[in-house]
């Protein structure tokens, strides 16, 4: 009923992009970030944040670790500074904080639609016993959560909040994933991974999780199969038997 192996007891969901359209947001507000740190700093000669940026240095990864990554990879260094930085700070994480604000305006505006196939798998999933938790970088997830109306499918949640508290590694480092598992008591073997991003099916298979889904939201098909993903589907809801 649920397309996983028999041996999978536990789901393991990231939020964004695959339970929610806050990819989308998450997406918007880095660009509008970027850009506007970019052009401040290079005026007219600036180069533009690209969706292959955004899929390459930042999808899944923790706020700062993607800021860090993007800036990198344009040849800018900035002090890491720390996370109560103010958005406008020169810092990692003020341009980090920065986003977020950015992100949560958007949210407070539009609210937050779950994916109607999403909502039909997590029925399916809960209806056939399976263990629910939530792996996400973001630092909203619980705010995510309860705006969708999800709160109620998720018997664990590991967010940003939780990295940075646990000092666990980010997406693709597998550690928010096998918290997750931990949370739920099962082992990796026998939990799977849903992942929207690169970063996040490579870090289910870093895991060695029972099996990889990947969701293709932005045409990343064969980019998801090939850092990790079982199988790659265009809706959580394509995994229902008929």
């Amino acid at each position: 009923m649920t397309g996983l192996p028999e041996t999978i007891t536990a789901c393991l969901f990231d939020l964004d992009g695959v339970l929610t359209d806050t990819a989308v947001i998450h997406s918007q507000a880095w660009k509008q970030t970027f850009d506007e740190f970019l052009r401040a700093r290079d005026g007219d000669e600036y180069r533009e944040f690209t969706d292959q940026d955004y899929a390459t240095y930042v999808d899944g990864r923790p706020r700062a670790d993607g800021v860090r990554e993007f800036l990198r990879s344009r040849g800018i260094e900035l002090p890491e500074g720390t996370p109560d930085d103010a958005p406008d700070a020169p810092t990692v994480n003020g341009v980090g904080n920065r986003k977020n604000e950015l992100v949560l305006k958007i949210i407070d505006e539009r609210g937050v639609n779950p994916y109607p196939g999403s909502i039909r798998y997590l029925d399916a999933v809960k209806a056939a016993g399976l263990r629910i938790a939530v792996v996400t970088s973001s630092a909203n997830g619980a705010k995510v959560l309860d705006a969708g109306g999800l709160s109620k499918y998720v018997e664990a949640r590991v967010d940003g909040l939780t990295i940075r508290e646990r000092n666990l590694k980010g997406k693709p480092a597998p550690d928010s994933f096998l918290a997750g598992a931990a949370a739920l008591g099962v082992e990796p073997a026998h939990a799977a991974v849903f992942e929207d991003a690169q970063s996040g099916v490579q870090a289910g298979k870093a895991g060695g999780f029972g099996y990889v889904v990947g969701v293709n939201r932005a045409d990343q098909a064969d980019q998801l199969r090939a850092h990790g993903a079982d199988i790659v589907v265009d809706d959580l809801a394509d995994l229902l038997e008929d």
